[in-house]
Parts: C-alpha cells; sequence; structure tokens
C-alpha cells in the first residue's frame, strides 16, 4: 500500500510539472511581455526587439538590456520615443501620440527594461515597411550607435478573419454597453460582455458537458476493458466502442463545443487584454465609435482594471478555479464511491487531481500578471461555469 501511494505522489508531481513547465514555455511565447526571460551571458547593452516582425494593427516593443556595471542616462525625448525612429534611411518624427508619452531616462546595471512603442503606433509606425530604432546615445560593442531592425508586415488572412467575425463585434460591443453604465465603466461592461458571451454559448457548452458526463459515467467500465484486454489492442477498443455505443456515448460531444466556442473565448480574452485602452484600439472600432469623447473607468471595486490585481484576483480565482474542477469529476468520484471497489488510480484519474490542484494554482499565478480586468473576466466566467456545471450534475447526483 505504501509503495503504491509513493508511485501515485510520484506520478501526479511527474503530470504537474510537465503540465507547469508547458504552461510557460506557452506563455513565454505567446505573452513575452509578462513572462520574458532574460538573456544569459549578455555582456554590454543589449537593444533587441520582442518581435522581429510585427502584424499591423500591433505595436513594436523594445527590449533594452544593460548587461554593464553602469547606469545608463538618456535625454528625455517626449513626445517622441526614447529611439531615433528610421524608416529604411528616413528619420521619422511626429507630434501625434495616442498616449501620454512615458520617458525613459535611465536603466540602472543589470536592469532589463520592456518599452513598448503603443504611443506611436498610428503616427511613426502607422505604415507597413522596414523599420530600424537608434539609442544614439549608446555604444555596442562595436563602438558604434546601439540599434535594431523590425518589419511591421500585413496581418495574414487567419488575422484579418479572426478581427472580423471575432474580435471587432466583442470590442465594439463592449464599448456599446461601457457607453450605456455610469462613468463608461469597464469593470460592469466587463461583467455583461461575459455573461451575453456564455449564454450565447450555453447550448454547446451544455451539450459538451452532457457529453463529458456520459464519459466520466462509462470509465470504471473503460478501466476495467483496459486491464482486461492489456495485451490486445484491437480487442480493447472493440469492446470499447461496443461500450460506447450500448450507452450511446459519443466521445467527440465533449470535444466539438470546446472547438465552437475556442476561438471566441480567446477573442473575449485578447479583447479584454488589450482593448481596455481605447485609444490603442482604433484599428478594431467600427465608424460609430471613432473618435468617441470618453474613456473606460477603469476603476471597479477598488481596483484599477488596467494593473494586475496582486491581492484580491488571485486567491479568489483559485478558490472559484477549484470549485468548478472538482464539480466537473464530481460524476466520476461518485460512481467510483458507489461501487465500493478500491481499484488502483488510473492514468485519468491521476491527470483529474493534476487539474483538480495544479489548474487553480496556475490560474492564480497568471493572475499576479494580467490586469485585473482579464481577472475580472476570468472569474465571472468560471462563476458561470460553475452554474453551468451544477445543473449538469444535479439529475446525476441525486440518483
Amino acid at each position: 500500500m505504501a509503495k503504491s501511494k509513493l508511485r501515485d505522489f510520484i506520478e501526479f508531481f511527474l503530470i504537474f510539472l510537465v503540465l507547469y513547465f508547458l504552461v510557460q514555455f506557452s506563455l513565454k511565447l505567446f505573452f513575452p511581455q509578462y513572462f520574458g526571460g532574460e538573456k544569459n551571458g549578455a555582456t554590454g547593452v543589449v537593444l533587441t526587439m520582442q518581435d522581429a516582425t510585427v502584424k499591423n494593427g500591433h505595436h513594436p516593443i523594445a527590449i533594452i538590456k544593460n548587461g554593464t556595471e553602469e547606469t545608463i542616462v538618456l535625454e528625455d525625448k517626449c513626445p517622441m520615443p526614447p529611439f531615433d525612429v528610421f524608416k529604411g534611411d528616413e528619420a521619422q518624427t511626429t507630434e501625434e501620440i495616442a498616449l501620454p508619452c512615458e520617458a525613459l531616462t535611465e536603466i540602472k546595471a543589470g536592469e532589463r527594461k520592456i518599452y513598448e512603442l503603443d504611443s506611436w503606433k498610428y503616427s511613426l509606425f502607422s505604415e507597413l515597411g522596414e523599420y530600424k530604432l537608434v539609442l544614439a546615445d549608446v555604444k555596442s560593442a562595436d563602438d558604434e550607435a546601439l540599434s535594431v531592425d523590425f518589419k511591421i508586415h500585413e496581418a495574414g488572412p487567419m488575422t484579418r478573419a479572426f478581427r472580423a467575425f471575432i474580435s471587432k463585434p466583442l470590442l465594439n460591443l463592449l464599448v456599446l454597453i461601457a457607453s450605456w453604465t455610469p462613468g463608461y465603466n469597464l469593470g460592469i461592461a466587463i461583467i455583461i460582455l461575459t455573461i451575453l458571451v456564455k449564454l450565447i454559448l450555453f447550448v454547446p457548452t451544455q451539450h459538451g458537458l452532457e457529453g463529458q458526463k456520459k464519459l466520466q459515467a462509462v470509465q470504471p467500465q473503460i478501466d476495467a476493458i483496459k486491464r482486461k484486454y492489456k495485451g490486445d489492442p484491437q480487442k480493447m477498443q472493440q469492446e470499447t466502442m461496443r461500450l460506447w455505443k450500448e450507452n450511446k456515448v459519443n466521445p467527440m460531444q465533449s470535444c466539438m463545443p470546446i472547438l465552437i466556442q475556442f476561438p471566441v473565448l480567446i477573442g473575449l480574452f485578447f479583447v479584454i487584454r488589450d482593448g481596455s485602452v481605447l485609444e490603442l484600439s482604433s484599428h478594431l472600432l467600427y465608424d460609430l465609435h471613432q473618435n468617441l469623447s470618453w474613456s473606460f473607468g477603469t476603476q471597479f471595486l477598488g481596483l484599477n482594471l488596467v494593473e494586475p490585481s496582486k491581492l484580491v484576483m488571485p486567491p479568489l480565482l483559485v478558490v472559484a478555479q477549484f470549485l468548478q474542477m472538482k464539480l466537473s469529476f464530481a460524476i466520476a468520484k461518485k460512481k467510483q464511491d458507489k461501487s465500493g471497489k478500491k481499484d488502483p488510480p488510473s492514468a485519468q484519474e491521476t491527470q483529474q487531481k493534476v487539474m483538480m490542484y495544479g489548474l487553480p494554482f496556475m490560474i492564480g499565478f497568471f493572475a499576479l500578471q494580467f490586469p485585473a480586468a482579464v481577472s475580472l473576466y476570468w472569474g465571472v466566467s468560471t462563476l458561470f461555469a460553475i452554474g453551468q456545471q451544477i445543473i449538469v450534475n444535479r439529475s446525476d447526483l441525486r440518483k
């Protein structure tokens, strides 16, 4: 028994580690401004771009690493960025900025600065082409002015379709809802928009949850088939298919609704993360919402929604996500307890434990990094999912 528990713990721990590092890798790949790591071994001053190629509608982000032992002092060039900007060989200049200019006047020894050029996305970087950023007063290892090249290119057909059918409608709906709220409150608008989207997706989500319930109900029998026909994969598949047919289980029933919802939910995530500042989202606004005389009110229940919430949202999200995961596995747990059998935990049960205990803490960690607006969306979405899962579980758990 002790060896079995030790094996289960090791298996649980290894799966948790794999899941953790996969999520970390994905976050560093897609959100390097939040989760980017340092470049080890860099000496001197290094200037790089977060992305060497930038889609139009996005803005370039520069990264400066001071690998020296001295503080770098820079001139305040506002309303221009701290860099000299060239398009081809032509120097660019403007006094038009979307947001107040953020001066960069010093970089301390060993410090890594991420400088977002979002204030100039519609002026200096509005055209497609090759660009260069130059820190004229800082020398590279070759005693040349520190510079970096990047390119702004046209978004591909998938990105254009995503913007046209998901990002633009969702952002403009968020703006419309906010226009009806006191103080154009972003928090209230996020709650209403999230609930509206979840209601629209209610039927496919419910269909998927019903399919998940059926799969969980027959899982003990599937585990028995796997043990019985361990050395005969063909027979195992035949018996599994027979079991699914007898119980009217369609494995795709729990997958297809998720695939349908995924683009919408991802679009909602990015709209709330990036659309909170309307001055940077004019390329996604319809004509009737161009040149608005107002901006979102970003204060909500004591939170500044454009800044990460360090103390309030992360623990609330951990609790809510844990409750959702516990409810989603409740049917399988009830079936196992009702059978009275104490079989060794299957791989699926171990994965469920990892999801139940590991995922909530990961989400809480992410909430420390993202703006509170994203956490608010995540929390409302999770609470809605809890209610929907209770509806699915209710009839089965009363049996």
